[in-house]
């Protein structure tokens, strides 16, 4: 599950980083919210840290683009992710 889900939290970032003004924003940064969650309820904080790490340098390798900024999406998932 965790590999589908990489994958698809890796598409959304990288539209919404490329497309921050594209009408569906809201809709994906909300798919990027609730991907989040099932992180969590599978693996909790590590989960999320281990995903989002491997994303940070996943973007930052085939789009050089910074993909940290969208680490605070997830900050009402759990009390020890605060960004």
């Amino acid at each position: 599950m965790d590999a589908y889900l990489q994958d698809e939290l890796y598409d959304l970032l990288t539209y919404c980083i490329q497309k921050p003004q594209s009408p569906d924003f809201a809709s994906k940064k909300g798919r990027v919210q609730e991907i989040g969650r099932e992180l969590y309820a599978d693996g909790g904080a590590d989960a999320l840290e281990n995903i989002f790490f491997s994303i940070e340098h996943r973007v930052k390798d085939e789009i050089d683009r910074d993909a940290k900024p969208y680490r605070m999406w997830w900050n009402s998932i759990a009390n020890e992710w605060k960004y």
